[in-house]
């Protein structure tokens, strides 16, 4: 994928994740400017010193708001823990990049105690690992409020590898979102890399044939 395409994919993403997962009302670039000035150069300089030591937090991060946003809008739930909260949902293993999130928190209640939302948070540090990326950058329009309610029960409406397509396009489409929307937030995966376990079962023995899955091209 070029890099325009790549661009093309995060701007879309990240429109995607405003416009149609968001609960957009009240939110405004610039929120923190009297509150809370250094609010985004927080955030970006502690994902930068994460960046630096293993660029893998990337995708972490971006995927984390994904996870966030796909399931009752970007209200930072997923951040909370409890054995029966979104981040101990199956559909939510692996999720990375909490560490972060907590540094910059930690960071922003020193300097302006119980201001800067974890949701917004959580947003900067998407845009920020995109960006270092060699992905776009974009302006982010802050003032999300965090929710109080985390259910995993509520994680089943995230798209799982497992899903055939007819899954993925309602999944998608109960949140207003389109096949095209589908296939564009997929492309997000570019900068990411997935465990061997999701494609082993098509590179080997596929449908007991002994065979790979002959719709991948070779």
């Amino acid at each position: 994928m070029v890099a325009s395409e790549i661009a093309a994919v995060f701007f879309l993403f990240n429109a995607l994740l405003r416009g149609s997962l968001v609960q957009s009302q009240g939110l405004q670039r610039g929120f923190y400017d009297s509150s809370c000035p250094d609010a985004e150069d927080i955030v970006r300089s502690t994902v930068e010193k994460y960046y630096n030591n293993d660029a893998t937090i990337a995708p972490g991060l971006l995927r984390l708001h994904f996870h966030d946003c796909f399931v009752q809008g970007c209200d930072a739930s997923v951040l909370i823990s409890g054995a029966s909260s979104e981040r101990s949902a199956p559909q939510n293993f692996g999720l990375r990049g909490f560490e972060v999130i907590d540094d910059a928190k930690s960071q922003l209640e020193s300097t302006c105690p119980g201001v800067v939302s974890c949701a917004d948070i959580l947003a900067l540090a998407a845009r920020d690992s995109v960006d270092l990326t060699g992905g776009p950058n974009w302006p982010v329009p802050l003032g999300r409020r965090d929710g109080r309610i985390s259910s995993a029960a509520d994680a089943k409406a995230l798209p799982s590898p497992a899903d055939p397509v007819s899954v993925q396009r309602q999944k998608f489409a109960d949140q207003g979102l389109s096949d095209h929307d589908l296939v564009t937030l997929v492309g997000a995966h570019t900068i990411g890399q997935t465990d061997c376990a999701f494609v082993r079962y098509r590179l080997y023995n596929f449908t007991a044939t002994g065979n790979a899955d002959p719709s991948i091209s070779p």
